[in-house]
């Protein structure tokens, strides 16, 4: 098991190192930099960007580098603990992003623990009564969530919450708790909006996690060693738990590398529309500015956790499985 890890974390770093690459790469891809970028904003609202001060600004901020040289000076001050300076906020790239990173991180977790119980539940009961009513209920709901753009989602549950509850789900507080310093009832308050958009992110994530498990555990369910566990009169409960389900739930845990950054960045499209102060839309933000290092950043802490999560994901499955560490050696 010590080797299996070994070996894992050791393939992390050439990953990391392309990661990185790739990550600063693809905010280089569209034509121009931030200085040309700020400078079509502006003509945009009716004002005017001299090309003298374009120059001065691709000048102060080496817009005008080659690829090689703006990211080796990105990297090294990363090394050094500093994420760079956000030209869009002109703030420090760090500050804006821990002043995301804790409602990110409950929004995440919460997400994250209802696509797991909600998708292992509803999938063992949609795979025990297989093409019964309930079967077909929830796999029509599962197929309306994949199908359902979470944007959509979104604005569907804002009209509901101001039409029929009285209430604004827009954001993570109501506007009177915005601004005010941390106490239970800001907390309360917190909880009161937070379920839109665990909801409204974690559908998709739900029905694609549910309909993994229900196909798995359908698989195991038809089986010999099922059969003759059956005939040997083990009760149902027990032969559904300790064998079907424990081997159904491989792929389960291998989506884990996928889904803490997908719900942790949750849908950037959801973010702007729910008015969430989270990392997505201030990814969106930079991507939309050209701003290299707050969205080179965003996304290669994104990548990194994909990576991280991906770790996670073998070890449980390998300390779940003795198969899979048994084939790597």
């Amino acid at each position: 098991m010590i080797n299996f890890v070994l070996r894992r974390v050791l393939y992390m770093v050439p990953t990391l190192i392309v990661i990185s690459i790739v990550s600063f790469g693809l905010i280089q891809l569209p034509p121009g930099n931030y200085a040309t970028a700020l400078a079509a904003q502006m003509a945009a609202n009716g004002e005017t960007l001299q090309q003298a001060q374009i120059d001065a600004l691709e000048a102060r901020y080496g817009l005008n580098d080659p690829f090689f040289v703006q990211y080796l000076n990105w990297m090294g001050d990363l090394l050094r603990g500093d994420l760079g300076q956000s030209f869009l906020y002109n703030a420090p790239v760090a500050g804006l992003i821990a002043d995301r990173l804790p409602l990110t991180i409950v929004v995440a977790i919460a997400t994250l623990i209802f696509t797991w119980a909600v998708a292992f539940y509803v999938g063992i009961i949609s795979a025990v009564k297989q093409y019964s009513v309930l079967d077909y209920v929830l796999s029509g709901f599962a197929f309306l969530g994949l199908a359902t753009p979470s944007f959509l989602i979104a604005l569907i549950m804002m009209y509901l919450g101001s039409q029929f509850l009285g209430m604004s789900v827009g954001g993570l507080y109501s506007p009177e708790w915005v601004d005010a310093s941390w106490n239970f009832g800001k907390f309360l308050n917190l909880l009161s909006h937070l379920w839109v958009p665990v909801l409204v992110i974690g559908a998709a994530h739900t029905a694609a996690l549910f309909r993994i498990f229900r196909a798995n555990l359908l698989d195991e369910l038809h089986k010999p060693y099922v059969v003759a566990a059956r005939t040997r009169g083990t009760s149902e409960r027990r032969l559904l738990l300790k064998y079907p389900v424990r081997i159904a739930l491989n792929p389960f845990i291998s989506t884990l590398g996928w889904s803490i950054p997908a719900v942790l960045t949750g849908d950037i499209i959801v973010g702007q529309v729910l008015s969430l102060r989270t990392t997505g839309p201030l990814l969106l933000e930079a991507l939309l500015a050209q701003d290299p290092y707050l969205a080179g950043s965003i996304i290669l802490i994104v990548s990194v956790l994909t990576v991280i999560g991906t770790l996670i994901s073998d070890i449980v499955l390998a300390w779940f499985d003795p198969r899979v560490r048994l084939r790597s050696i």
